[in-house]
This record gives structure tokens, C-alpha cells and sequence, in this order.
């Protein structure tokens, strides 16, 4: 009985995470087929940055729960949407992208199981977008923003909003190519989605933003030794 309320509990929302049964069984198979790899090479990357700095397993550690918390802050949008950052910016600044496929798809796991927040035939379409293409994009704009010789401090920044916008324009892509529009076809159904988003994500976007720049604050001040160890630009952040 339990278990037909737990599986029933679901509403046809959009939201951030996409829903149990929502993709069509052809979709929910390619984004596992699409997401195996990466996180494949983000187990590996794991084993060997443990292996030669074990004291980091505690870095793992705060970037998964700082990943678990905010995205499981689901906050309500416009027609019934939820809205929620993604918290994998920190992770992937201090870790790299392929480690944070892996956090954020564990992450994405134990929402589902305990949270009924996603789904199990869709994890492989969320982990797609929140643990592999936003990490992607904010690692891009991170080491982009310090050629560029901004701050250690804005980059995070940018990298963070802007990984953030694109695991919501990445999900929204996903549902519309599942679910094309009968007029306009996919254009017009991620027209549709992008904008059902659009009111809440951007000033989440900016939040998580900010609130990364003070959680790495937070660690240079007191974790210091760890962030040396993952050859962070400990002298640029301090100025």
C-alpha cells in the first residue's frame, strides 16, 4: 500500500528534476546510454585523487552535501513548476567536472529514493543535465573567467550562475525533444518549457552564485591545506 501512494505521489509538474514516467522508455534509455561514460571516467578520476590525496575525502564529502541540499530545494515557479539550483558548482571547481558527475548523479539517486524528487528511468536524463552538462559548462566558464584574469571570486561566481542556467535550458531541451510541440515541434516546446523556468532560475541562478563565492570563502579560511592539494589559486583568491 505504501508503495502504491509512494509511486501515485507523483503530479504532472515540470520541474527541475524530471518526474517518474515522464520520458518516453527510448528517451530514458539514451540518456543512460549518454550519461554511463561520464560518470565511467568520474569514478576513475575519484580513485585517483583519493588515492594520491586521501585528506580530500572530506572536500567529496561537503561537495555532495552541499550538492543534496540546494537541489532538493524545491521552489514553487509559475503554472505549477518547481525551481531549484543545482549546487554542483563548487564541487566541480574544486574536484573538476568528470568527479562531479558522479557526485551529482549519487546525489540525484538518493533524491529519488528518499525525496521522490526525480525518478529512477529518468535519472539518467537529470544526471545528463545537472551532473554532466551543467559541471561541464561551469568548469568551462571557471577556467575561461581566470584567463581572462578576473578574480578567483568572480569566476566562481559566473561559473556557478551560468552551470546553474544551463542544467535548466539542458532539461528543458530534454522534455521538449520528448515532447515536441504539435505546433512547432521542438523550437516551440522548449520555447514553452525554457519559459515556464524562466521566472525562478534566473535569481536562483544568481543566489547560488553568491552562495558558492561564500562557501569557498568559508573553505580558504579554514580548509586551507585540502584546497592546496587540488592546486586551487590559493594567492589570487587571498588578494
Amino acid at each position: 500500500m505504501t508503495l502504491y501512494f509512494w509511486i501515485n505521489s507523483y503530479q504532472p509538474v515540470y520541474a527541475m528534476h524530471i518526474m517518474e514516467g515522464f520520458l518516453p522508455i527510448h528517451w530514458a534509455i539514451f540518456w543512460w546510454i549518454v550519461t554511463t561514460p561520464f560518470v565511467l571516467l568520474g569514478i576513475r578520476s575519484i580513485r585517483k585523487k583519493v588515492k594520491e590525496n586521501p585528506q580530500v575525502k572530506t572536500m567529496l564529502g561537503l561537495a555532495g552535501a552541499f550538492a543534496f541540499v540546494l537541489s532538493a530545494l524545491k521552489i514553487p515557479s509559475v503554472t505549477g513548476s518547481s525551481s531549484h539550483p543545482t549546487g554542483v558548482g563548487l564541487g566541480t571547481v574544486l574536484f573538476g567536472p568528470m568527479v562531479m558527475s558522479v557526485i551529482g548523479t549519487i546525489v540525484l539517486l538518493f533524491q529519488t529514493l528518499l525525496l521522490a524528487h526525480g525518478g529512477l528511468t529518468t535519472l539518467g536524463a537529470n544526471a545528463f543535465s545537472m551532473a554532466v552538462i551543467g559541471p561541464l559548462m561551469t568548469y568551462a566558464v571557471y577556467k575561461g573567467s581566470m584567463r581572462l584574469k578576473f578574480s578567483f571570486s568572480v569566476s566562481i561566481f559566473l561559473a556557478a550562475m551560468i552551470g546553474d542556467l544551463t542544467t535548466y535550458l539542458m532539461t528543458s531541451l530534454q522534455l521538449a525533444l520528448a515532447h515536441p510541440a504539435v505546433v512547432g515541434g521542438v523550437a516551440a516546446s522548449f520555447a514553452k518549457f525554457a519559459s515556464v523556468f524562466a521566472f525562478t532560475q534566473l535569481p536562483l541562478a544568481i543566489s547560488e552564485g553568491i552562495l558558492t563565492v561564500i562557501i569557498m570563502n568559508l573553505i580558504m579560511k579554514y580548509n586551507i591545506q585540502e584546497l592546496r592539494l587540488l592546486n586551487l589559486p590559493i594567492k589570487e583568491s587571498v588578494k
